[in-house]
């Protein structure tokens, strides 16, 4: 039986420490039991998308969905898209195949692994219609900066797995990685902002506020969002 795999790509620097978390015992036996039909195994090969859902259809991923809750409200308000959920922390993983479950949704899998590896071996070129990525960790910290996911190399990674018009969507809390993002992606060049004054939009109406916004509206903290289109 496949279980989620443990994170062993071979990185000098990640841009997440790999927490073990408490599963409780829902969480414990939806990974026993949900895994099989609604995980994906990682494997140092691409996907053959279309076989893993069942059809064609326009695909999103999350990367570092963490509870879930987010992208399975997505799922389930739009059943004509297929959606790929990935995230290291097996609590999360547990929680979304019980959302999953208890939702009846057929459009949604999930990978328990280093996304960057993922995006290197496993998801095609020019297989993706949009790629989200919310709140990642700020390592606000100078000394830190490095382990940031928002870095040249991988944002070219995004890039090269995106369709032409496809979209890659980020948010974020903290204003210097706001900033630092708005550098990284003006500087790709397949990419071109959407935003009207080419800095920052609205929150997107179909993206529902994560649990980790709603906490920074608690601490009267702004978000960021930022859409670039591959062109």
């Amino acid at each position: 039986m496949d279980k989620p795999t443990q994170t062993a790509h071979a990185r000098s620097v990640r841009s997440f420490v790999t927490r073990a978390g408490r599963l409780t015992a829902a969480q414990q036996r939806a990974l026993v039991e949900l895994w099989p039909k609604f995980g994906v195994a990682f494997e140092a090969q691409p996907l053959d998308l279309d076989a893993l859902f069942g059809r064609r259809a326009p695909r999103v991923m999350e990367i570092g969905f963490g509870n879930g809750d987010h992208l399975a409200a997505l799922a389930k308000a739009h059943p004509q898209c297929d959606y790929l959920g990935v995230e290291v922390h097996r609590p999360g993983v547990g929680r979304l195949l019980l959302g999953i479950e208890a939702q009846e949704l057929t459009n949604l899998r999930i990978i328990c692994h280093d996304a960057v590896a993922v995006l290197e071996q496993q998801i095609p070129q020019r297989s993706l219609d949009e790629v989200l990525i919310l709140f990642p960790d700020p390592w606000p910290k100078k000394r830190h900066h490095k382990r940031r996911l928002i870095q040249a190399p991988f944002v070219a990674l995004l890039a090269d797995r995106l369709k032409t018009g496809g979209v890659l969507r980020l948010a974020t809390d903290w204003q210097p990685y706001a900033e630092q993002m708005l550098e990284v992606l003006d500087a790709a060049l397949p990419l071109a902002n959407v935003a009207a004054h080419e800095r920052f939009m609205p929150r997107p109406a179909q993206r529902a506020p994560t649990r980790f916004e709603l906490r920074g509206e608690r601490l009267g903290h702004a978000v960021w969002d930022l859409a670039y289109r591959l062109i």
